[in-house]
């Protein structure tokens, strides 16, 4: 098992934790948790890529997505490798309202935009972090081994883009936004979902 990650500063950028009704209902549906978590992998490469093209301009940005895409991509590799192992299919799922949720306060111009957009995915990231180190208690070996060893990416992902946004703006604006996207970013977590996703709020059923 990997040494443990110190996870203070993930929890302390969070509004809140995940509800143990999330974590019941992710245990459940393993299937489901991890053909959502490749596709979450492969979602949060395009980003970085769409980054990378749409701001050739900034250098430190386009290293630290270039390096963030391929993790990204190795993780989803290795997530797709694990359910081949368990034999689930990657079958279609649909995308829950988390990120759709959080990207609905993007601003539509930037540089305010760019910020934002930096916002919610250290809110991702970190989300991300908090629910691996969350299930990883209750998993078999391989999962829990695996969940474990993605803590430290995961969390150093949330810090670059954190810092990103942080050199792009002043510190009342970043507070003033941050707010923002805490707040929606908790009405997600804890609200009723439709179904169980990575992401998803407290699944209906």
């Amino acid at each position: 098992m990997p040494q443990p990650i110190n996870l203070d500063a993930v929890n302390a950028f969070l509004p809140c934790m995940t509800p143990r009704a999330w974590i019941d209902a992710a245990l459940s549906d393993l299937p489901t948790l991890l053909i959502d978590h490749a596709n979450c992998e492969k979602k949060a490469a395009a980003t970085a890529m769409s980054l990378m093209h749409r701001h050739t301009e900034n250098p430190v940005l386009l290293n630290k997505m270039s390096r963030l895409a391929r993790e990204e991509l190795r993780h989803f590799e290795q997530v797709m490798k694990i359910m081949q192992r368990r034999g689930i299919d990657y079958t279609l799922v649909t995308a829950s309202r988390y990120a759709a949720g959080l990207r609905d306060l993007v601003r539509k111009k930037d540089p305010g935009r760019l910020v934002d957009t930096l916002l919610v995915g250290a809110l991702i990231e970190a989300r991300s972090c908090e629910r691996f180190a969350t299930l990883v208690p209750y998993l078999d070996g391989e999962l829990a081994e695996f969940y474990a060893s993605l803590l430290k990416s995961e969390s150093r992902h949330f810090q670059d883009y954190l810092r990103l946004a942080a050199d792009l703006s002043d510190e009342a604006e970043l507070e003033a936004r941050l707010g923002v996207f805490r707040k929606r970013e908790q009405e997600l977590i804890e609200s009723t979902d439709s179904e169980m996703r990575f992401h998803s709020g407290v699944p209906r059923h």
